[in-house]
C-alpha cells in the first residue's frame, strides 16, 4: 500500500513561493518594456506617424503653415509661413507632407524657381564643399534633409548654385526659423 506522504511538503512550498514570486516579478518588469519588443511584421516604421502626434501637429502647429490639399495623391502639404513663397528668387522650401491614408509623414525639398538636380555649396575647414541632390523617393529626401539639418546645426552658411550664381540659402531670420520649426515639427510627428 502506498504511503501517505504529503504532496505539498514545506520544501516544495518554499520552492513554489520562490519561483512564483520570481515569475510575477518578471512579468511586472517586462510590462514596463513593452514598447521595446521585436517588430516582426516586416513593416518599415521610418515614416510612421501616430494619431496623437498628427493631432498635436494639426491642432497646435499647423496654424503656422500654408496648407495645400492634394486630393489626387491623398496627401496634405504644409509649407511654413516663414518661407518667402511669393519670391521670384531661386530657393528651396521644406514641405512637410502628411499622408493620412498610410499614417505616414514625409519631408520634401521643394525647389522654387530652380530645377533638379540641386547643387549646394558650403565652407568647411576653409574648403568649399559641394552637395548634389537628385530628385528621388521618400528615403532619398529624408537622407538629403538630414544632411542639411546636420549642416544647419553646425551653423554652416549654405549657398544654392544656379548656373553661375551663388545664392545664399535661408539667410533671413524668418527662413531660418521656418527651417528650424519644420524640422522640429516633422521629427515630432514621426517621433524620432
Amino acid at each position: 500500500m502506498p504511503s501517505k506522504d504529503p504532496i505539498l511538503t514545506p520544501e516544495l512550498l518554499k520552492i513554489i513561493k520562490i519561483f512564483g514570486a520570481a515569475s510575477i516579478l518578471l512579468v511586472v518588469v517586462f510590462s514596463f518594456f513593452d514598447s521595446y519588443r521585436a517588430n516582426n511584421s516586416g513593416e518599415d516604421r521610418t515614416f510612421r506617424m501616430t494619431s496623437a502626434s498628427r493631432l498635436y501637429f494639426l491642432n497646435l502647429k499647423a496654424i503656422n503653415y500654408v496648407r495645400e490639399n492634394r486630393s489626387d495623391a491623398g496627401m496634405v502639404l504644409y509649407r511654413h509661413n516663414g518661407f518667402s513663397l511669393e519670391s521670384e528668387e531661386a530657393t528651396l522650401i521644406l514641405v512637410l507632407i502628411l499622408n493620412s491614408q498610410k499614417d505616414e509623414s514625409y519631408l520634401y525639398l521643394e525647389p522654387k524657381n530652380i530645377d533638379w538636380p540641386i547643387r549646394l555649396s558650403f565652407e568647411e575647414n576653409g574648403q568649399t564643399r559641394l552637395l548634389n541632390f537628385e530628385n528621388g523617393n521618400k528615403f532619398d529626401h529624408l537622407e538629403q534633409v538630414t544632411q542639411l539639418q546636420k549642416l544647419l546645426e553646425e551653423e554652416v552658411k549654405l549657398f544654392l548654385l544656379d548656373e553661375d550664381q551663388k545664392i545664399p540659402l535661408w539667410s533671413s531670420e524668418s527662413e531660418k526659423d521656418a527651417v528650424k520649426f519644420t524640422f522640429e515639427d516633422y521629427f515630432r510627428i514621426i517621433e524620432n
